[in-house]
């Protein structure tokens, strides 16, 4: 049966997107629910590919036609959200929809889909294990990085109100556990 969600949340780093492009690989019947936000496009990042780009003054008035499924204004006048054109594109395919959101995006979905829905939540072993990740990355400011590891803990609070838990110590394992989750719930 199609039309079922699989939503992935974590705090930034945590190898959630590294965790669901892996399994999108493997599973022809998962889909990639592509995300609206409202920040700018990174060099690497593609238009209607990594994400809908939008200027707060977009997402506001799509927003105010009840165009998204869940949003949510993570920092101010930087928003995320999921279309609710995506899932429609996606279940028409006869496909099942993968979701890589924030924390409370992943909430706000599980809450409206209920059995229809498996929410897992992504966990870095560590916070120092989070912020060697994310200065690898080089794309933080220092304050841009403080930021997302005070975010990152008020985050990690929220996993007990996930379906599961997957701990990304080492990225192969942490692969194979969520595929095996999530095979058989699609099943």
């Amino acid at each position: 049966m199609a039309g079922k969600l699989v939503i992935f949340s974590a705090p930034s780093g945590s190898g959630k997107t590294t965790i669901v492009r892996s399994l999108l690989q493997k599973m022809s019947n998962l889909e990639f629910s592509i995300s609206a936000c409202s920040r700018e496009m990174r060099k690497c990042e593609v238009y209607g590919h990594d994400y809908y780009f939008l200027s707060p003054d977009e997402f506001k008035a799509k927003i105010d036609n009840n165009e998204f499924v869940e949003w949510e204004e993570v920092y101010t006048n930087s928003y995320y959200g999921t279309l609710k054109s995506e899932l429609e594109r996606i279940w028409a395919k006869g496909n099942h929809v993968a979701f890589d959101v924030d924390v409370k995006g992943g909430i706000n979905l599980k809450k409206q889909f209920g059995d229809r829905a498996l929410s897992i939540f992504i966990k870095p072993p560590s916070i120092e294990e989070l912020q060697n990740r994310l200065e690898k990355r080089s794309t933080e400011t220092p304050e841009s990085l403080a930021k997302r590891l005070g975010k990152a803990s008020e985050e990690m609070t929220y996993a007990n109100k996930f379906d599961k838990i997957i701990v990304n110590d080492k990225l192969e394992e942490a692969i194979i556990e969520t595929e095996e989750i999530v095979k058989k719930f699609i099943q």
